[in-house]
């Protein structure tokens, strides 16, 4: 189930996130699904689709880069890089046009072939400072 759960983890993240194709998202998210992100809580598949068009606005070249994944049962873990360029309102804050850079964990819990629940854990402040519009320093 481990294996299992990475691959339906990969295929999310690839078919979703980097390619946008929200056709998967039905087929891969949970009806009861909530993502707990660093803001709020994202909960079910139209939601998910409400939040994911959102971002892909802000950073419509959003890209995630897997770099470790452990399964086990039903929960994966991974740790990746988020890649983009901000060309769209973020937070209130006009595009700046400038690319980023940020690291980023999720922990997905994953039932039935479906994503149930993903916490998910990035460097906001590492992007505002990419994006030159984080408070200053001391």
């Amino acid at each position: 189930m481990s294996q299992e759960n990475k691959a339906i983890f990969s295929r999310f993240v690839e078919e979703i996130w980097n390619k946008g194709n929200l056709t998967v998202v039905d087929e891969l998210i949970a009806p009861d699904f909530v993502l707990h992100s660093v803001a709020r809580d994202i909960k079910g598949p139209e939601g998910f689709k409400q939040y994911l068009n959102t971002a892909r606005m802000a950073f419509p070249d959003i890209h995630f880069t897997r770099e470790d994944s452990i399964a086990e049962r039903e929960k994966v873990v991974t740790r990746w890089t988020m890649t983009g360029t901000h060309k769209g309102e973020f937070m209130g804050i006009p595009g700046t046009g400038k690319s980023f850079a940020v690291p980023g964990t999720s922990i997905s819990h994953i039932v039935g072939g479906k994503l149930k629940e993903n916490w998910v854990y990035w460097d906001r402040f590492g992007l505002l400072e990419q994006l030159g519009v984080a408070p200053k320093k001391g």
